[in-house]
């Protein structure tokens, strides 16, 4: 039994990710630690565990083999530089930090450590990008050209986001580096990491960080990635476009479907791809690694380029222009 540590119910998703480690059969949770010792308290009466006010005692116990990191961005650098240090294995919501910096830090304790990371990045997972991916690597496409993510809600004019979700410091943004996060890893995904990135970013709401965004990505070749996420839409379908030199893939336009017209089958105008199925959960991928002393490589990767693609979003249009991705300095 994998006997684990919460650190934090800050995010919105740590209530699921607590029902997957009660979920599997080879998880438990042990202890709760939380920077607010109200909530955690709370939370460690809920489900019957001890709470545990000071994180290094957490980390210093025996009983605990890895912890779910739920807390602020602005605290993962320290808290799972700790955690690895105290040979935990780490699983963690995104982003695994919001600069190149802190989240090679984590990284090399990660290594140093010999501990198992893996990043919820849940819908690279999804069944559909798992048909997608089979789709372009079909050649059905030809050369992918521009690939459009979009992902919104209305969280922020319907005020059901948490307050903290509006903090510039705990977040280290707001509607890209949260909800953007699943848009940037899938263009990320299909594309590789581009040359340069600019971001327009949008503030509806009026509050401290941007509540409507996108983020385009250069690429050498010619080709275009888009990233759209936004807390101030009612009916924005998640939607994914592919457009290639050989033909176009469509998914949520708005229906959950993918539909896809190539030179290659002129005959069959636009045609409906079935959807597979899933890969599993990251938590469970986390779990597995963990049992077989395998490594998340490309979770980790991918989570990584993350970080850099995000830094280099919020830091153009912070300035108002194209960031290469060869100005961030680790």
């Amino acid at each position: 039994m994998i006997r684990i540590g919460m650190l934090s119910y800050w995010h919105v998703h740590a209530e699921d990710y607590t029902r997957q480690v009660l979920d599997n059969p080879h998880t438990e949770i042990a202890a709760i630690w939380d920077e607010l010792p109200q909530r955690g308290a709370e939370k460690a009466d809920k489900y019957g565990v001890p709470f545990i006010a000071d994180l290094d005692e957490l980390l210093a116990r025996d009983d605990i083999d890895a912890v779910v990191v739920d807390a602020p961005t602005n605290i993962h650098r320290d808290v799972m530089v700790k955690a690895a240090q105290a040979g935990k294995h780490i699983f963690t919501e995104k982003v695994v930090a919001s600069t190149v910096s802190e989240a090679n830090e984590i990284a090399a304790a990660v290594r140093e450590a010999g501990v198992k990371l893996t990043v919820s990045l849940p819908r690279l997972y999804d069944a559909y990008t798992q048909s997608i991916l089979d789709v372009v690597d079909s050649g059905k496409l030809g050369k992918l050209t521009l690939v459009r993510v979009r992902l919104s809600h209305n969280g922020s004019t319907a005020n059901w986001l948490p307050a903290h979700f509006y903090s510039k410091e705990q977040c280290g943004g707001g509607a890209l580096i949260d909800l953007g996060c699943h848009p940037v890893y899938l263009v990320r995904k299909l594309l590789g990491l581009p040359a340069s990135v600019s971001a327009t970013f949008g503030y509806v709401s009026g509050r401290e960080v941007e509540d409507n965004a996108v983020a385009v990505f250069a690429y050498p070749d010619g080709a275009v990635g888009i990233a759209e996420a936004g807390f101030v839409n009612s009916h924005s379908p998640f939607s994914i476009e592919l457009h290639g030199t050989e033909g176009t893939l469509l998914y949520g336009f708005p229906e959950e479907r993918i539909q896809v017209r190539s030179n290659s089958e002129p005959d069959k105008g636009w045609a409906e791809i079935p959807v597979g199925d899933r890969l599993p959960y990251a938590f469970e991928q986390w779990v597995g690694h963990i049992q077989s002393g395998t490594e998340a490589t490309e979770n980790v990767e991918l989570a990584l380029d993350l970080t850099k693609l995000m830094e280099a979003a919020n830091r153009s249009a912070a300035e108002g222009r194209s960031v290469s991705l060869s100005e961030l300095r680790g």
